[in-house]
């Protein structure tokens, strides 16, 4: 007989393991898929499960998910990860499947984390979910477009799961506290209002939030009747720092720097404001928002404000100077700037439309015209013939064509009604009108 000890006691399990849903019937959120009539409620009670990927952030239930799939479809339920596991381990299991198919058993695998599984290990996993020995569920807080092989996507219907609201997390800390399996033999005094405030602090992940409860309740107060009082005091202790959803490589990353361009596009200083907090307080590097506003500073102000660039230039080197958490208020003074001020992509598009041509002509040939001739043999075979020097003018202007011959009449700036653009594009006219005019009268 095994001697027990105290890590056989449940009870030192984590809260949000003792607390693992076990049917969909006890399942939280993501309504959208297992709601009644959803289709990945009617997949899993028709036990018609096919190789799927669950993608969403953390602690939104995809490992729950899916060992509730293998539970009521009556699988063997086999789990990897990328840390400890190899070819050689995939195959065995592999081989297992094979043969629990042959005996009428399914095997559904899962793959946490499957992002972070290199091409090799994927690939492994291919011609069995291809013959159908396995079922394959992923899961994966990246987008799998990018970090699941193309031939295995195209294999796997991918699943969207999205973070828990306030009212799926208040329920679930309520359930916990009530729970058996939770805190019900104990009696727990906490407010719906602290309970709330705990459900808000996850950010739709109920195993922070479980963990939050878990940290709370053990440093709660237990009077001499064995109760446990949880005040405002405990609470605000054990919530010293909310953790944002944020992850500096990965693509909420992404996401929340797209937000922030956007509003200042969108002329929102508030929600930029917002959203630049949200990255700073997440320990994103100022610098690299600095430089973000940079490159906005031209791709979506450009010409309708010169000066744009020269504080989002300005806003770099103080942020290099002094560093968070004082930089912060550079930053904002940034990004309230650029979402005030005129807007105008028309440097952008310019760009863009002139790159397609460079594209296609990279071997076209520079105008004789334009070319430099420092040597005697350039000068006789017409480098440089017929330049016309614009100083040489009284206008400053010359009816000579910069662009080559195939590219003649090609218009890539055209200047946007803004700011000051307004007198770039008044200067623009004026310039095109005296061309046309001089190069009638040649």
């Amino acid at each position: 007989m095994e001697q027990s000890s105290l890590f056989d006691n449940p009870n030192n399990e984590p809260l949000a393991s003792r607390m693992r849903p076990k049917s969909l019937e006890e399942f939280l959120g993501q309504e959208h898929l297992i709601g009644e009539g959803k289709i990945l409620r009617k997949i899993i009670e028709s036990d018609n499960v096919s190789s799927m990927i669950f993608w969403g952030p953390p602690g939104v239930g995809k490992t729950t998910l899916a060992r509730i799939i293998a539970t009521q479809t009556k699988s063997e339920f086999v789990t990897f990860s990328a840390v400890t596991s190899g070819i050689k381990e995939i195959k065995q299991v592999m081989e297992n499947a094979d043969k629990n198919r042959n005996l009428g058993i399914k095997t559904i695998v899962f793959v946490d984390e499957i992002h972070r599984f290199n091409k090799a290990q994927q690939d492994a996993f291919l011609p069995f979910v291809e013959k159908g020995s396995i079922v394959l569920i992923g899961a994966t807080t990246e987008n799998p477009s990018f970090e699941v092989n193309n031939a295995l996507l195209s294999r796997c219907r991918v699943f969207v799961l999205k973070e828990l609201s306030s009212n799926n997390i208040f329920e679930l800390l309520k359930r916990a506290i009530k729970d058996s399996r939770g805190f019900g033999k104990e009696k727990v005094n906490i407010s719906d209002e602290n309970l709330q405030i705990i459900s808000n602090f996850a950010n739709g992940d109920a195993r922070s939030a479980l963990a939050t409860l878990d940290m709370i309740i053990l440093n709660g107060d237990r009077d001499q009747n064995g109760e446990i009082n949880i005040s405002k005091e405990i609470l605000e202790e054990c919530l010293t720092k909310k953790t944002l959803l944020y992850d500096n490589n990965g693509e909420e990353h992404y996401n929340i720097i797209s937000a922030l361009h956007k509003s200042m596009r969108n002329s929102d200083p508030d929600a930029s404001v917002y959203w630049l907090s949200r990255m700073l307080e997440a320990g994103e590097d100022p610098l690299y928002i600095a430089r973000r506003i940079t490159r906005f500073a031209s791709e979506d102000i450009g010409l309708a404000d010169t000066n744009a660039l020269n504080v989002a230039i300005n806003v770099y080197q103080a942020c290099h100077f002094i560093g968070v958490p004082e930089c912060n208020v550079h930053l904002t003074e940034a990004v309230i700037y650029m979402s005030l001020a005129p807007k105008s992509n028309s440097c952008d598009v310019a760009y863009h439309k002139a790159s397609t041509d460079a594209k296609k002509m990279l071997a076209e040939p520079v105008p004789l015209t334009l070319r430099n001739a420092p040597t005697k043999l350039m000068k006789e075979l017409n480098y440089g013939h017929d330049y016309q020097f614009a100083h040489d003018t009284e206008e400053k202007l010359t009816t000579m064509d910069c662009l080559p011959p195939s590219l003649l009449g090609k218009t890539y700036y055209k200047p946007n009604p803004m700011g000051n653009e307004i007198k770039f594009k008044e200067r623009l006219e004026k310039i095109k009108k005296w061309k046309e005019e001089h190069k009638k009268r040649k």
